[in-house]
Formats: C-alpha cells, sequence, structure tokens
C-alpha cells in the first residue's frame, strides 16, 4: 500500500474530525476530556458519527468524494486494448474476442482478471483500504487529497 497516500489521508480524517469523550458524550477540541480527563478518545465526525480510529473516516472520505474503480469494466476495457475486436471461431462467424473469452471460459476469465486486479495494486495504479473490497483510482485520490 502507498503509505504516503495513507498518511496523508489519516491526517485528512484527523483535521476533518474533532475528538470525542463517549463516556460524557462531549467534543474535546484540545484532546483531553475536560469532565473527565480522559484521552482515550473517539472521533466525531459532524453530520456521520462517532468512532474510535481513522479507517472509518478515510472509507467515509472516500466513499463520499469518489468513484470506486469498476474491477470489470476495467479489466475488460484492458483486454480490449490487447486483443482484436472480432475474432473468427472455425467456420463460424466473427466474434466479439472479449465476449468469447468470456464466454467459452468464465473461469479462466476471472483468473486473469485477478491477476490483473493484482498487477494493478501492485504498480500503485489502484488502492483499497478494506481488504480488496472497494478500489480506487491512486490518481484520483491524490486529486482529491489536493483538492481537499
Amino acid at each position: 500500500m502507498n503509505t504516503e497516500i495513507q498518511k496523508k489521508l489519516t491526517e485528512l480524517a484527523y483535521k476533518k474530525t474533532i475528538p470525542f469523550c463517549y463516556g460524557d458524550y462531549i467534543e474535546c477540541p484540545k484532546g483531553v476530556c475536560p469532565k473527565c480527563g480522559s484521552d482515550d478518545l473517539m472521533r466525531f465526525l459532524p453530520g456521520v458519527g462517532v468512532e474510535y480510529g481513522t479507517a472509518w473516516v478515510i472509507k467515509h472520505i472516500l466513499s463520499e468524494g469518489l468513484a470506486s474503480v469498476d474491477l470489470d469494466e476495467a479489466f475488460e476495457n484492458s483486454m480490449r486494448d490487447c486483443y482484436p475486436e472480432t475474432t473468427t471461431i472455425g467456420f463460424l462467424k466473427d466474434y466479439d474476442t472479449v465476449n468469447a473469452m468470456k464466454e467459452l471460459d468464465p473461469v479462466g476469465w476471472r483468473c486473469a482478471q485477478a491477476d490483473w486486479e493484482s498487477f494493478e495494486a501492485n504498480d500503485g495504479n489502484i488502492i483499497s483500504f478494506d481488504n480488496g473490497a472497494t478500489y480506487y483510482q491512486v490518481s484520483d485520490i491524490e486529486g482529491l487529497i489536493e483538492e481537499i
């Protein structure tokens, strides 16, 4: 994972949230609860909620500011760039190459897509903050950070 992006997003999450004492249910902008003296504080994101940590804040910022990558569509477009538009199968007419690959070998297609996703993530083109459930373009995240 790109640690520089993670660091910037964490900083952004701290800027957008307010320390919050759940025990006394008050905001603690100075980092210590004025009532109980606790420094074990949650983060409060106005209009969204309260929770420990910043991962949930980062997820919210990304989901509100960016569209996630449609991996199926992106992989299909990548394959369309690599292979001819149509393919002749035997004596039959020409078929759309990508559709033929998907329909004739769906397991191979899914395996190739999984490999492609791994390569894209390792090359730093896409990034996930929820163990691969949602991916975002790194360039889009960098643009969002600069914008905010």
